[in-house]
């Protein structure tokens, strides 16, 4: 009873401090007129979000700092090198994204960071992730649980790492593309992950890493009350990179990287569809969707944005409740 009381207060602390970051960072944003370009082929469905405030990540990444740093103080939860890292890659990957945005809120278009600049940035902060885990004396190497299966990579580890850290940052990046798509999905993975790390004994300060992930489901929730349709703030490569290279630190720092593959199934989905598309178009010259990512897909089809959105989301917590079946009840 004790756990879920402790998991409905983080919850509910991270949700109060967003709803009120909110409540000071939107009017700020909008003063300082630091306001989204619309991409020039999304301009016919989504011309009204043209000027609205970006940089929204803020609103889950101040509180969920901000309350960690409280719980810390007042010795509710225990510091640990694991807590450390993800908030190393939470804060790391949130000012690569602002960069981003910033660069992009200055040149007043969508060009911010070139391509390049990004995955250098990504990397770096994979690599120094690689490493203080390594210092921290991990195993390198896949530990199903479930099944009993053990596998030893050794280097190979480090690589796989790096791949799905940049992976599941760019993943989430990818898929913020409609009002609360991306913020619920999150959520919803972020949910499943805070379950599974404390259910993860064997993992030093699991106990942490599981407020840490329901601090951050609070302030989700507390940023979709002003990011779902219509959308008040978007959370712009400051949220959308931080969130899924958090994601991928968590199930790498619980050992739960095959369940992350379910839980973060949609994300996947999104960037395959992207690569897909890329191969077709230049080596067939040949489009296999209408529009990517996804979500664009549906919408060319004519789907409203909430219907795609909400649908989304359905399919987002049944692999979440299968991610959290497999890792912790079978």
């Amino acid at each position: 009873m004790l756990v879920l009381a402790k998991a409905m207060l983080a919850l509910m602390i991270g949700f109060i401090l967003a709803i009120l970051c909110g409540l000071i960072l939107i009017p700020f944003l909008k003063k300082k007129k630091v306001g989204q370009s619309v991409s020039i082929f999304l301009k016919e469905k989504h011309k009204e979000k043209d000027g609205i405030p970006t940089m929204g990540g803020f609103i889950f990444i101040i509180p969920t700092i901000v309350s960690i740093g409280l719980l810390l103080w007042m010795n509710k939860i225990e510091w640990s090198e694991n807590l450390g890292i993800i908030l190393l890659v939470f804060s790391a990957y949130a000012i690569l994204g602002f960069i981003d945005d910033y660069l992009i809120i200055r040149r007043k278009n969508n060009t911010g960071l070139t391509e390049i600049q990004k995955l250098f940035g990504q990397l770096v902060i994979a690599i120094l992730f690689f490493y203080i885990f390594m210092k921290s004396g991990h195993n390198p190497g896949l530990n199903i649980h479930t099944l009993g299966i053990e596998i030893h990579m050794g280097w190979l580890y480090g690589l796989f790492l790096l791949f799905i850290l940049v992976a599941s940052s760019n993943a989430v990046n990818i898929t913020d593309g409609l009002d609360g798509l991306a913020g619920g999905l999150s959520l919803i993975a972020f949910l499943a992950m805070g379950l599974i790390a404390w259910n993860s004994s064997w993992v030093s300060g699991y106990e942490s890493i599981a407020v840490f992930c329901f601090i951050l489901v609070g302030s989700l929730l507390g940023f979709l009350f002003y990011n779902t349709h219509p959308a008040k703030i978007f959370m712009g490569d400051t949220g959308s990179l931080s969130l899924g290279a958090t994601m991928a630190s968590v199930a790498i720092l619980t050992n739960h990287e095959i369940t992350f593959i379910i839980i973060a199934g949609v994300f996947i989905v999104e960037t395959l569809v992207c690569i897909i598309q890329t191969i077709s178009m230049v080596y067939c010259n040949k489009k296999i969707f209408l529009m990517t990512p996804l979500h664009h897909h549906f919408e060319k089809l004519g789907w409203e944005e909430r219907d795609i959105v909400k649908m989304f989301w359905v399919f987002g917590l049944i692999l979440a409740m299968g991610g959290v079946l497999f890792a912790v009840w079978i």
